[in-house]
């Protein structure tokens, strides 16, 4: 039962996994309060991809018609060279045999869409913005979390059975779990983006991953149904630039602006017969810059009472658009058990056992594509082709090792809740 301070369960972060969270604890009938750190939220950032078997577990949270009417659903990922020759496709979502989409969405949209639902059913304060968590202790029946309050400057005592860290990046739980965590590990690529309004691109349906000899990379795809209903495309795009023995300096900033002068010489000679790269590139209106970095992946997440999910669990690079999609099957798994196990800290240990394996295979399968990317850069088209085939297959056996297509064993659609 929520009271003003306590819940069932305390979530840090109002992120898409976080909130995902909350909606699928809901779902179980689990109350739960979400604690953000950030005054208001925002929609921020630029485009990203769910994977069918997150899609499934967000139809199962009553969201299929809001996400019909905001992403594009995926119908195939061509890899091109940088004249914009086909080397390889393959089809997504639907179109590769799964029950459910892979959808091609803004992020601030889908976490707005995720915010509304979370305050439209488990009530108005069930996110408390403005307050970020200072530490947290185990009491003898649950956990106890210390927060600062942004607007009185004060202290306010959260109380819950458990605390799931869902706080990102820089998450607060992850660091008194783990005070000797790992660094960040730089991937030595410097990524560029942004979003462009285009009269079209290719079918609408289609992401490209774009390279030349020297592994610059383009990744770009349409985001937005309500662009396509006025007939027009809003791509987002990331530009990958390879930057030997980068280093991470202080904490990565996912929304410090970019400069067009430092990425557009990268791809002045990059010609396609369809898309003008450097008009895309020069009309966004907004560019953002940080380095491409994950983490080692830890050999447990939590202590007792208290877990991690999403980034703050698995930091993982963007290559393979998996890093969203497995903190919602997070959500879905970790509220799975709760909702099964009368003992939370079961619950946990029983979450963990079962999604760390496959977000430590995809951590180090991202590593692996974006390495083997690279590493086949000065190949002719021929041998690209061969190679991509291998290595799109390799990456979707890793990811469909360990659930199916169409969603988690614990979906509330399988469940028929």
């Amino acid at each position: 039962m929520t009271t003003a301070n306590t819940a069932d369960i305390v979530i840090t972060g109002a992120g898409i996994g976080g909130l995902s969270t909350a909606l699928a604890l809901h779902a179980r009938g689990i109350d739960a309060i979400v604690l953000e750190a950030a005054g208001e939220i925002h929609p921020l950032g630029v485009g990203i991809n769910i994977q069918p078997a997150a899609i499934a577990e967000l139809v199962g949270l009553g969201l299929g018609d809001e996400l019909a009417a905001t992403g594009i659903p995926t119908r195939e990922h061509r890899y091109l060279d940088h004249t914009g020759t086909t080397l390889w496709a393959e089809p997504r979502g639907v179109a590769a045999g799964h029950r459910f989409p892979q959808y091609s969405i803004h992020r601030g949209e889908l976490q707005m869409m995720l915010l509304a639902a979370v305050r439209d059913r488990l009530g108005p304060g069930a996110v408390r913005t403005g307050t970020r968590l200072h530490t947290f202790e185990h009491t003898r029946d649950g956990v106890r979390a210390h927060t600062h309050d942004r607007a009185t400057g004060g202290t306010t005592v959260f109380e819950g059975a458990a605390l799931v860290g869902a706080d990102g990046l820089h998450s607060a739980v992850r660091s008194q779990l783990h005070p000797d965590q790992a660094p960040l590990s730089p991937g030595g690529v410097h990524m560029w983006r942004g979003l462009t309004e285009l009269d079209d691109f290719l079918d609408g349906r289609t992401m490209i991953v774009a390279g030349d000899e020297q592994a610059t990379r383009l990744v770009a795809y349409p985001i937005s149904a309500r662009h396509r209903e006025r007939g027009k495309a809003l791509v987002n795009w990331v530009c990958l630039v390879t930057a030997p023995g980068a280093e991470v300096s202080g904490d990565p900033d996912w929304d410090r602006p970019g400069r067009l002068e430092d990425v557009l010489p990268h791809y002045l000679h990059w010609d396609f017969d369809w898309l003008d790269v450097p008009d895309m590139l020069a009309r966004s209106g907004r560019i953002l810059h940080y380095p491409m970095v994950d983490r080692d992946p830890l050999a447990d997440w939590g202590n007792g009472r208290v877990t991690l999910l999403g980034d703050a669990a698995h930091l993982m690079y963007p290559i393979g658009a998996n890093g969203a999609s497995q903190a919602i099957l997070d959500a879905a798994c970790l509220a799975a058990e709760l909702a099964h196990h009368g003992d939370a800290a079961t619950a946990l240990r029983r979450y963990e056992t079962a999604r760390r394996p496959a977000t430590t295979a995809i951590t180090h399968a991202n590593r692996n594509m974006d390495r083997t990317e690279r590493a086949m850069a000065p190949r002719t088209d021929q041998d690209k082709s061969t190679a991509l085939a291998a290595l799109t297959s390799a990456y979707r056996s890793t990811v469909e090792r360990h659930y199916s297509a169409d969603g988690d064993v614990n979906s509330l659609l399988e469940s028929g809740k």
